[in-house]
């Protein structure tokens, strides 16, 4: 709940003590450092890189910058700082710019303040209503930051000159709180001017009118590397005045990639009943993600978004639901045979080499095959498949496909001998057939991917393949 104080005099006398929005953030980070809590909730993979940097920067008191490529979490980064403010904090009641009931400094404020004295009205503003954000985009205006006259108050017969017709922009609006701004550099040159004064005076220039607003605020800005280093897309004053640039990056390890899917991935608004993804389908996308990443047939500088891995996830997890509700099945276990329908899906956010052109649904077909192979090779590579082997000696077939439900699979296989301890090395504790169905079909896939098996698969729109000796 809120506190309850409504007046000056009562805040006063409660012993509130104002702090600058910076020392409000190092303080409660210094509380977080020392009593081992979490500072930066849900974001995965930065601790001993990322993290420490941005601590120091607020621990410093800087504006800052978060350089990285698309998709690496800058922005979800951005939004935790909001959690570093006090939950509470006085304002000024009907301040359009947050003013602190000891130190107004808009027109209005100044002139309740003179006139009420003690009691000057008292409200209280939460923690998560102090953060202010805005898209660069080529047709911002200073106005939409900054302010602007309001026609509508000037119309009521105020003069021209009264600072009580500006329309305060987005930077005030967020006095005393976090603003970031997404993608600085395509801020027109004329815009980012406009920011000059708020990093370094800390105040604000609203066209020709006589009004300094001194403001409270922690400036925060993401920005591709590129953009902001190599292309000239940002004027050096405004860069001069950051007093933090922080690198972020993809995933450097492939547990904290399958921390971030199984943190984001969404599998239970999927319709029904939550989709069932096994760990090994989450480690192939995972590892699928990161060779994509890897790969010289893709573009380096536009980078592979973590969003690629989570979209992958899901669209496996969408398969499952799919064929469960096409062929009656009671619970949605995703399979290697929902992989496929990941390529052409993830196609459109991967940028190519020019000399690629025409290969890309190749390209990434055959990553995908190798992370099938790689995540294999890891759970039952070392595992006894000769059960399995066995049931194809005689010249047997199995057919598979993604509308072939888990029972009938099982029905076509028959027993498989060691099937517990295959479930087992794959983390599949329950007794499903769901489950069953795909701990087989990923171990006839990976004796098919190491040469043990073959595989034929059909143009058709199911994708049906048949596994054979």
């Amino acid at each position: 709940m809120s506190p309850t104080t409504t007046t000056l005099g009562r805040l006063r006398a409660d012993g509130h003590v104002q702090r600058s929005v910076k020392a409000e953030i190092r303080d409660n980070l210094l509380a977080r450092l020392r009593s081992g809590e979490p500072r930066f909730p849900g974001i995965v993979g930065f601790d001993d890189t990322v993290l420490p940097h941005l601590e120091r920067a607020l621990l410093a008191g800087h504006d800052l910058v978060l350089l990285g490529e698309r998709g690496q979490g800058k922005t979800r980064l951005i939004r935790t700082l909001v959690g570093l403010l006090d939950e509470w904090t006085p304002v000024v009641a009907g301040c359009e710019i947050n003013d602190h009931p000891y130190a107004p400094v808009c027109v209005r404020c100044v002139r309740l303040a003179a006139e009420l004295g003690d009691d000057l009205p008292v409200s209280w503003k939460h923690r998560d209503d102090r953060f202010g954000e805005k898209l660069a985009t080529p047709d911002t205006a200073v106005g939409d930051l900054i302010g602007d006259v309001d026609p509508v108050k000037v119309a009521e017969g105020r003069t021209l000159g009264d600072p009580e017709t500006v329309h305060y922009g987005l930077v005030p609006r967020t006095n005393r709180g976090v603003f970031a701004i997404n993608e600085l550099p395509d801020l027109a040159e004329r815009i980012q001017v406009s920011l000059l004064n708020v990093l370094e005076e800390r105040d604000v220039q609203i066209r020709g009118y006589a009004l300094r607003l001194p403001l409270d605020v922690l400036l925060v800005a993401s920005a591709n590397p590129e953009d902001y280093t190599n292309r000239g897309r940002i004027i050096t004053p405004l860069k001069d005045r950051f007093g933090a640039e922080i690198r972020t990056h993809y995933p450097l390890a492939l547990d904290a990639e399958l921390a971030l899917i199984r943190q984001e991935a969404d599998f239970a608004d999927l319709g029904g009943a939550p989709a069932e993804v096994p760990d090994h389908l989450v480690e192939i996308v995972a590892r699928f993600t990161r060779l994509v990443r890897e790969s010289p047939a893709v573009d380096a500088r536009s980078g592979v978004s973590a969003r690629f891995a989570l979209a992958g996830a899901e669209t496996v997890a969408a398969g499952a639901v799919r064929r469960a509700a096409l062929t009656g099945e009671e619970r949605a276990v995703a399979r290697v045979c929902d992989l496929p329908a990941v390529v052409p899906s993830l196609m459109g956010k991967v940028e190519f080499e020019v000399s690629e052109e025409g290969r890309e649904q190749e390209v990434l077909e055959h990553l995908l095959r190798r992370a099938v192979a790689e995540t294999f090779r890891r759970t039952l590579g070392a595992a006894d498949l000769d059960g399995l082997r066995a049931r194809f000696e005689s010249g047997e077939q199995v057919e598979s496909g993604e509308l072939v439900p888990a029972g009938e699979l099982l029905r076509r296989v028959g027993p498989v001998p060691g099937l517990g301890r295959m479930m087992e090395r794959l983390g599949l504790g329950g007794d499903s057939p769901g489950q069953a169905a795909a701990a087989v079909e990923f171990a006839l896939e990976g004796l098919f991917l190491t040469r043990q098996l073959s595989k034929d698969v059909s143009d058709g729109p199911d994708g049906t393949a048949t596994y054979r000796t």
